[in-house]
């Protein structure tokens, strides 16, 4: 049987601890690292491609249109949130919360990492994705009873990051299934290990629909060079963040470590109680 869910992950910023960047100052790893999935009925696949060209057509109209050199519109459908500027980028965000996704993301202050945990290649990464998976899972387990197509397992796919070994996170993911540890909350059932893919972003519409998550939850979050952060991006989309019982915090939205051990900007903190 075919899979019930698909979901796409992307993220903003970078897992680099220390040499932070400095507001007024350019250079520097990011404070937060933002992992996110855009997760639907694989029914739907076909569909995102509509999504992502009719929220393409929304940006890139008019003035806002993309043009070669020679001044000919761009034919491109792509959409790259860093590249759209605030007005296209709120309009992308309201676009996407009306359509029949959810949306779960991962905000990991590297900051308050404690120092020699996250000493080796993408193990910041791997912990903070971990988490996205859970929820992952259990949203797909949650919606089960109303998606009675296919096998009730979530397809995953990542976009490609430089660096990044696949097999190495599918190796991680058997590493926690076979573990004891009751911090390990993975509804397995529903996660299909082995079709973990990776894809560049330009090649699948529903990647886009991904990085338009991630890149809004990590402005919501992420000091600007002038030290401030734009969280009306995110706050478009809490319409289709996953929730149970009106708790975003513990599902569609998780900050590691929590707000409450994190000294948070008034910036930030808005953002945390507009889904509190």
């Amino acid at each position: 049987m075919t899979h019930s869910f698909v979901a796409f992950i992307d993220e903003s910023g970078d897992d680099g601890i220390g040499n932070f960047r400095e507001s007024g100052k350019g250079g520097g790893s990011s404070h937060w690292l933002v992992v996110s999935a855009c997760l639907f009925r694989r029914s739907l696949d076909l569909d995102a491609v509509k999504w992502r060209d009719e929220i393409s057509s929304l940006v890139h109209q008019c003035a806002g249109q993309k043009r070669d050199v020679n001044g000919t519109l761009s034919k491109t459908r792509d959409v790259h949130f860093k590249k759209l500027n605030h007005a296209q980028r709120t309009a992308a965000c309201q676009c996407l919360s009306q359509k029949p996704i959810r949306a779960i993301s991962i905000l990991s202050n590297k900051r308050t990492a404690p120092p020699g945990v996250f000493t080796k290649k993408n193990q910041l990464y791997f912990y903070t994705t971990r988490y996205l998976i859970e929820r992952i899972s259990w949203l797909c387990r949650d919606m089960r009873p109303r998606v009675p197509e296919g096998d009730g397992r979530v397809k995953i796919t990542f976009s490609r990051r430089g660096g990044m070994s696949y097999d190495g996170f599918r190796d991680y993911l058997m590493h926690l299934k076979s573990s004891s540890d009751s911090e390990v909350n993975i509804h397995w059932p529903v996660i299909d290990v082995d079709g973990i893919e990776a894809i560049d972003h330009s090649r699948r519409a529903s990647l886009q629909l991904a990085d338009i998550v991630a890149s809004a939850f990590a402005c919501g979050i992420e000091p600007d060079m002038f030290g401030n952060c734009e969280r009306r991006y995110a706050e478009e989309l809490k319409r289709v963040v996953y929730e149970r019982k009106g708790n975003y915090l513990s599902y569609g939205l998780k900050l590691l470590p929590k707000h409450t051990d994190i000294d948070l900007t008034n910036d930030q903190m808005k953002l945390i109680e507009h889904f509190q």
